[in-house]
């Protein structure tokens, strides 16, 4: 009897330790672990600071370390890409979302369907763009650019960071407005248009104001704001329209995920970066670098995407651009 009751105890305890094996393991709350963010475009430039502080600010608010990684090219689309194929929808892998991913798929093939592959989180952001030029240069403004180009049509260059870029698409813009014709040389990193605009290797740069220091370093001289509005930095320097061109860019970036995101992580990333935004540091960058708060939450900011994606292929057929 005695070693009946053993073996009745002993498999009690069998069964006991079986139900507690085939219990539902809990998940860890998120974020149990560092998260990344994709940086559309290369090192030093304005989203590259600024990703690092919404990193940092946000990081202390989550008890996580929010680690950002450059992965630029192919116009800001090879960042979210790589996130679509490495990461999995958990919130760990999160990309920049750059406004030209829903230019590039109206020019080219891309491996990703812009309006089902990305949760889209929140924007942040405008940049401010400008046209340069080396500090020796001829030309004082934009319409000694012009005629420049019209004394030489195709010869004159100009860089920026891709093809379907925000500033291809403003240049393609002034182009057929003078009814001039320009030659465009994309770069994959923001300093290699820099450097090749102070070489001579290129005549013009059209970019996103980042490059203040180069400017009051006499390396550099800024022509026209090719954005709707005059910089706080330069008040005097009077825009393209002011100048006679009225182009007036705008691009806006955010930060998303890959499509599938539990709604609750989604709303915590939001929360959090939305109230980084409203920190005294973020907002002195923001002026640092010109760029432009423009938030919208994860509903509106889904919305706008798929209304700017519709009006973007007006533009790329516009200017002949579908390759």
């Amino acid at each position: 009897m005695r070693h009946q009751a053993f073996s009745v105890t002993t498999m009690a305890g069998v069964l006991l330790a079986l139900a507690h094996s085939a219990a539902p393991v809990q998940a860890q709350p998120f974020p149990s672990k560092p998260i990344t963010i994709l940086h559309a475009y290369s090192a030093g430039g304005s989203s590259s600071a600024t990703l690092r502080l919404l990193g940092e600010i946000s990081g202390k608010a989550l008890g996580q370390r929010i680690l950002i990684e450059d992965r630029p090219g192919a116009g800001g689309a090879v960042a979210p890409t790589h996130m679509l194929k490495t990461g999995k929808p958990d919130g760990y892998t999160l990309s920049q979302l750059p406004q030209p991913l829903l230019r590039i798929p109206h020019i080219q093939k891309t491996e990703f369907d812009v309006l089902n592959d990305f949760t889209w989180i929140i924007r942040l952001v405008d940049y401010t763009y400008a046209m340069v030029v080396k500090a020796d240069a001829p030309w004082k403004n934009i319409a000694d650019v012009v005629n420049h180009a019209k004394a030489n049509p195709g010869k004159l260059s100009y860089a920026t960071s891709g093809v379907g870029v925000t500033m291809h698409m403003a240049m393609e813009h002034l182009s057929t407005m003078a009814g001039i014709k320009m030659l465009h040389v994309p770069h994959r990193q923001t300093s290699d248009m820099m450097n090749a605009v102070i070489g001579g290797h290129v005549d013009v740069l059209a970019s996103a104001v980042s490059y203040a220091p180069l400017v009051e370093a006499g390396k550099i001289r800024v022509l026209g704001i090719l954005s709707a509005n005059r910089l706080k930095r330069w008040p005097d320097l009077p825009t393209a329209k002011e100048q006679g061109f009225p182009v007036m860019a705008s691009s806006s970036w955010g930060v998303g995920g890959p499509k599938g995101m539990d709604p609750k992580v989604v709303k915590l990333l939001h929360d959090t970066f939305r109230k980084a935004m409203d920190d005294p540091e973020f907002l002195k960058l923001m002026d640092q670098y010109d760029q432009v708060r423009s938030y919208l939450n994860t509903e509106d900011y889904t919305r706008w995407v798929r209304e700017q994606y519709a009006a973007e292929k007006i533009v790329v057929e516009k200017f002949g651009l579908k390759q």
